[in-house]
């Protein structure tokens, strides 16, 4: 037997929205990049579902612009990797056509005829990809154009694609008689209360609809074949797609999390928003991973049934998950053993495909918005070139036959593990334990050490909180036998001295931020252990009056920031692989003490809060932080790191962003210079973090809306409430 095969593909949608083109080629810089094809092909990718585009590559009728595809297909044959050529990607064609316009099938076949002349030694196509999927976004729930929002603008829209795919598939194999059909279907499952079965076999049946008509398989029995003629198919052309069927070569199965559905008429459970229904009954269409307590089927269930019902070779044409960095390698890695397993247990299982190589943009909206929201994939591309992360480490590792080694690998998915409900669930709960090598976080006491629990608890990544007790991290002993006794792959140090004016003076701030760091380094750098730990802006004294990247030049203008810097030096010295994370200017909803906090608590009570006007930073939300030290750690990456949230404010113009955004007096806000503010230690006048390495952190404005919502989400109104609280202890 063949061994599995590795595909890749960039995310290439090119959908509309009324009028306009939401392009996920020009979003990512795929379209501009020669060179990603060499990334593709050095991970081992054996083929390529290549976007070839309709809307790209001819917006008008009979005239076509080759230059972009010529270089790349040109470039394909070089590395070696054979391409799949994709035509339409969830789009709906070019202005002049649609997919209810009754000439679109003909107009896909013509320029299908023109890729084949063109390039006549690609051997497969996927001429529409995902038309059930597309029919249903773009005929039935109005989201995409042509925007319908009925049964028979969805069964026009599915038709017409089903159609197009046949005959583009007729002229291509006029060109080349070898090419392949590569179908590409999201067949994700529905279950239901009982009262609702007869709506989620409805839709059991509707989702294999784009493989029955290419099959040949919708004859008179089929029980959906009424439903189409209700909606507006013919008799004649129905039953063309009995008698001239076109069936995949292979079938093409993409599956996410969110496909995995689940209909609940206990409505009352759930909030008015997610309220709908069918005109029958009234019920709420939500991710089966949400409220059911049996696992999803994922890959294994889909490939098996569509394998079993088809008698055909199969493929996972997408593995994508828009999640933190150690859930999307569980759901690469499961969908990979997925595969192999049936292969082993006698199914034509022909490839995986690693998706959305190069990240998606705007998903989370279901690209109906342009608002920038990225989840990276095998590369982050977020500050335009390309970052390899721990997906793209995995493909190869995968591709080349041998064990993934990441420690992350070892746990569940989010999707397998109690925290994915967010309702009451129906029927018996099924989980698994976190399980693995732990991560140890130093600062048990700490804002950010707490932070880092809580989201390795969210991530499933198993993890030991240490306080000084525990591990002494300026004792090289005390750190030898916590790293023998837990194991770890890697620490997280959050631990130090955080009082800026006293260490001026205290020499524990020496000992806590400097030696602690340099232990720890050497420690974990003889054991191989990753390490990650945390320096400061103020390593710099701010005569840039520019954002401070990494290869900047410190000059500390205090006590603290001098021991930050010499610890920098040190732990890199002692620990070449270690990962050091300058930040500033914490904030988040866990802590009652930081700038925002106080802030709005003396603000509430309608006093005056004094702000430096003339300090300008930039302020880190500590959740984004946690969330990507950890995905960095994953990554693999080392050395020197700033993360703080984008954008720069001086506090007092901070403290107001603070005002408006609670709705309290930005009047009471007073600025006053630093000179007047009675501070011990010498602060730099601008000292702004940005990165040359990444762009990882969302701007300041999206963390401060998200401040307070994380406040009422997990902790009520933390600071009021804290605060109250002491006092009362007090």
């Amino acid at each position: 037997m063949t061994p599995l095969e590795l595909w890749a593909g960039p995310e290439c949608t090119v959908n509309r929205v009324g009028e306009e083109y939401f392009d996920q080629l020009a979003a990512s810089g795929f379209d501009r990049r020669l060179e990603d094809l060499d990334r593709l092909a050095g991970i081992g990718a054996k083929r390529l579902r290549f976007p070839l585009l309709w809307e790209r590559l001819a917006p008008r009728r009979g005239r076509f612009d080759w230059r972009w595809s010529d270089e790349r297909i040109a470039r394909l044959g070089e590395l070696g990797v054979q391409p799949i050529a994709g035509l339409v990607h969830h789009g709906s064609g070019p202005r002049h056509t649609n997919l209810l316009d009754p000439a679109f099938p003909e107009l896909l076949a013509e320029y299908a005829r023109a890729v084949a002349e063109r390039y006549p030694d690609i051997d497969a196509y996927t001429p529409v990809n995902e038309p059930l999927t597309t029919a249903r976004f773009s005929g039935l729930y109005g989201l995409w154009y042509p925007h319908g929002r009925d049964d028979k603008s969805f069964v026009r829209a599915l038709l017409n694609q089903v159609r197009a795919t046949v005959l583009a598939m007729r002229a291509v194999r006029e060109i080349n008689p070898r090419a392949m059909l590569v179908q590409t279907e999201d067949l994700g499952c529905t279950d239901s209360t009982p009262g609702l079965r007869y709506q989620a076999e409805f839709e059991n049946l509707r989702r294999w609809l784009s493989f029955d008509l290419l099959t040949g398989r919708v004859d008179a029995q089929h029980p959906l074949r009424g439903y189409l003629r209700n909606h507006g198919a013919s008799e004649q052309e129905l039953q063309e797609f009995v008698e001239r069927p076109c069936p995949p070569d292979i079938v093409g199965i993409n599956s996410y999390v969110t496909s995995e559905r689940f209909l609940d008429e206990r409505v009352a459970l759930y909030p008015p928003h997610l309220h709908g229904g069918n005109g029958r009954d009234a019920y709420v269409d939500i991710e089966l991973a949400r409220v059911h307590g049996r696992s999803i089927g994922g890959f294994r269930a889909r490939l098996r049934e569509a394998s079993e019902r088809y008698r055909l070779p199969v493929a996972i044409t997408e593995v994508h998950l828009g999640c933190s960095r150690d859930e999307q390698l569980r759901w690469l890695h499961q969908a990979w053993r997925a595969a192999q397993e049936l292969r082993e247990a006698g199914h034509d299982v022909r490839a995986v495909t690693v998706w959305a190589a190069f990240g998606t943009y705007d998903w989370d909206s279901l690209v109906t918005k342009r608002q920038g929201h990225y989840e990276p994939g095998l590369w982050d591309v977020s500050s335009g070139e390309p970052r390899p992360t721990a997906l793209a480490a995995l493909a190869r590792q995968l591709a080349q036959g041998e064990t993934p080694d990441n420690p992350v690998l070892d746990g569940p998915g989010w999707w397998q593990r109690e925290l994915r409900l967010e309702y009451p669930p129906h029927g018996e709960l099924e989980s698994l334990p976190v399980q693995g090598r732990p991560l140890l976080i130093t600062g048990a006491s700490g804002t950010l050490g707490r932070a880092f629990a809580r989201f390795c608890d969210l991530r499933g990544l198993p993890y030991r909180l240490l306080s000084r007790a525990d591990m002494d991290i300026a004792d090289a002993a005390s750190v030898a036998a916590a790293l023998q006794r837990w194991q770890p792959w890697a620490v997280v140090n959050t631990a130090g001295f955080v009082r800026v004016d006293d260490a001026e003076r205290d020499p524990r701030q020496w000992r806590d931020n400097l030696i602690g760091p340099a232990i720890l380094a050497q420690e974990c750098g003889q054991r191989g252990i990753r390490l990650v730990t945390f320096s400061s802006d103020l390593v710099f004294d701010g005569g840039k009056c520019a954002p401070y990247v990494e290869s900047d030049a410190p000059a500390p203008l205090n006590a603290y920031g001098r021991a930050k810097l010499e610890a920098e030096r040190l732990v890199l010295d002692h620990a070449p692989d270690a990962l050091v994370i300058r930040t500033a200017a914490f904030f988040g909803p866990w802590d009652p003490h930081n700038f925002v906090a106080q802030a709005l608590e003396r603000l509430r009570r309608g006093e005056r809060w004094h702000a430096a006007q003339d300090q300008v930073v930039s302020p880190t939300y500590v959740p984004d932080l946690a969330q990507a030290s950890l995905d960095l750690l994953v990554d693999g990456e080392r050395g020197l790191w700033h993360l703080s949230n984008q954008g720069q404010v001086s506090w007092q113009r901070f403290a107001e962003m603070v005002a408006e955004a609670a709705g309290l007096d930005t009047a009471l806000v007073q600025g006053l210079p630093t000179s007047a503010l009675s501070l011990v230690a010498r602060r730099p006048a601008y000292s702004v973090l940005a990165s040359e390495r990444a762009l990882l952190m969302p701007p300041l404005e999206h963390a401060l809306d998200r401040y307070f919502g994380d406040c009422e989400r997990f902790a009520g109104d933390w600071p009021l409430r804290a605060a109250a609280q002491e006092r009362a202890a007090a």
